[in-house]
């Protein structure tokens, strides 16, 4: 196996396996995670994000890398759709086959593999991923569930303006973009942070890779597959192998090469995100497959990652 490929995936390996085994001797409870999660997610992630962003200048960011992941995403959400019918479940199990978990092991690994200059690709994708598929995905179940209604004779539900409206609200003032938006404003400034300011939060960023990592392995041994294994199998073969095919396809058709390909592909070869677990909980559809798919995805996400890796060179 490619060397690159060894040393990326090695550490990701070593501390997801250690979440595991922390999750299944009971170290960390069911009952913690969500505590841990909050750090994660509240305190470690902004910090990296905006470190990461602050010496960014905007003239080396680059949209078209992006709109490659997004058309296949696109492409997947649409074909979803079409094959399994416009309904709830259909929907989020269109979202499913199309959000990757950029932050928690996306971060992390390509920060390892490619360096700053695939971090700078990288955020520039996680500062729209959720506001762009979640809102996208937000939009779809309420008009469905709004066509559901309408079916049953309750009623219509509120209008589409105040569903975009409150979904483009929630993705944007969520701890992911926020911190990226005002890294790179403070980046164009061309002020120098104080080192008694920079370095704690550089420390803080720094421990986010290791503790996210952690966190998925503790995830995972705290979710239960059970019958919906072979369901589950084909939704993380989709998102783990059809998406990176595809954004390859498609930024391979806009002029796309190198790094920044390199980089959205492995993108979207990252595990199902766990906001697909949450989006899934908070319409109440297919909740059960939905969570065993984000544990299959990510415990075959080292292989297919391995397999995505070694063929983008």
């Amino acid at each position: 196996m490619n060397q690159t490929v060894i040393s990326s995936l090695l550490p990701v390996i070593l501390l997801i396996a250690l979440g595991l085994v922390v999750g299944k001797r009971g170290w960390i409870r069911d009952t913690s995670v969500k505590d841990l999660a909050n750090l994660v997610f509240l305190v470690l992630s902004p910090a990296l994000l905006f470190h990461a962003m602050s010496t960014v200048k905007v003239e080396q960011l680059s949209l078209w890398p992006v709109a490659s992941y997004f058309l296949g995403a696109g492409v997947i959400f649409g074909g979803t759709l079409l094959v399994m019918g416009f309904d709830r479940t259909s929907v989020v199990t269109a979202i499913a086959n199309t959000y990757s978990n950029t932050a928690m092991i996306g971060i992390p690994l390509v920060g390892l593999a490619y360096g700053p200059a695939g971090m700078v690709t990288l955020l520039t994708l996680v500062s729209l991923h959720s506001l762009v598929l979640l809102t996208l995905a937000t939009v779809a179940v309420e008009l469905a569930l709004a066509r559901e209604q309408a079916a049953s004779g309750q009623g219509t539900r509120r209008h589409i303006v105040a569903v975009v409206g409150r979904a483009v609200r929630n993705a944007v003032i969520h701890p992911v973009p926020i911190p990226i938006i005002v890294g790179l404003l403070w980046a164009q400034t061309g002020w120098q942070m104080p080192e008694v300011i920079d370095k704690p939060i550089q420390w803080l960023g720094q421990a986010f890779g290791p503790l996210a990592l952690v966190m998925v392995g503790v995830t995972l041994a705290h979710t239960r597959v059970g019958t919906h294994f072979k369901g589950a199998l084909l939704l993380a073969v989709v998102k783990n192998l059809l998406h990176p095919v595809l954004v390859f396809g498609i930024g391979r058709l806009l002029g796309l090469s190198g790094l920044p390909l390199t980089v959205m592909v492995v993108a979207a070869a990252l595990p199902m995100g766990a906001n697909v677990f949450l989006f899934s909980q908070r319409y109440k559809a297919a909740e059960d497959l939905i969570t065993a798919a984000v544990a299959v995805s990510t415990g075959i996400g080292i292989a297919t990652l391995s397999l995505i890796m070694l063929w983008m060179g």
